[in-house]
Formats: C-alpha cells, sequence, structure tokens
C-alpha cells in the first residue's frame, strides 16, 4: 500500500513537470521527454529507500537520481516552483512543509 505522503510527492513532482513542458514546450500535451522524465521521477520514488520517512528529494542524503536527470528536475523545480501556487496551492503548501 502507498502512503498518502508519497502518494502526494508523486503527483506534485508530476504536476512541477506538466506545468514546466506546457510552458516551455509548448504543447497541451506533455512532450515525450517530459513523459519519460515523469516516468523516471515517479520509478524513483516508488524505490526511495527511505519510504515514509522520505524527505524531500533536495534534503535528502541519498542521492538516487542519474546526474542528467537531477540536472533536468532542478531545472523544473527552479521553473515550476514558484507557479505551483497558482495552479496547485495544496500541492505546493505541502511540498513546502516536506
Amino acid at each position: 500500500m502507498i502512503s498518502k505522503k508519497i502518494e502526494s510527492e508523486k503527483a506534485t513532482v508530476k504536476a512541477m513537470i506538466e506545468i514546466y513542458c506546457k510552458a516551455n514546450h509548448g504543447g497541451k500535451a506533455v512532450c515525450e521527454d517530459c513523459k519519460n522524465l515523469i516516468d523516471y521521477a515517479l520509478l524513483r520514488t516508488d524505490k526511495c529507500k527511505y519510504k515514509e520517512m522520505k524527505p524531500a528529494c533536495q534534503k535528502c542524503v541519498t542521492h538516487c537520481y542519474k546526474p542528467e536527470y537531477r540536472e533536468r528536475i532542478k531545472e523544473v523545480m527552479r521553473f515550476s516552483g514558484p507557479r505551483m501556487i497558482f495552479t496547485h496551492p495544496i500541492l505546493a503548501i505541502r511540498h513546502l512543509m516536506s
């Protein structure tokens, strides 16, 4: 069974990538590159060894993303983070509190 915390984290990263993609890649649907990033991020979240005790990725001592994905997700989060409050306020607040 997947916890509410993990589900919230997955929804947040998915929403952030969707915001980034729509603004930077111009489509209504998520492009293939960003879909790949979503799949990778969700997989890494599912495989996190900390499970319920999982901190926000930037605060984690174990970085489980491959370097190229880590750079991409950092770029997405820098762009989407400030915009989340307008599109997904509850997810944004939960993310800030984690």
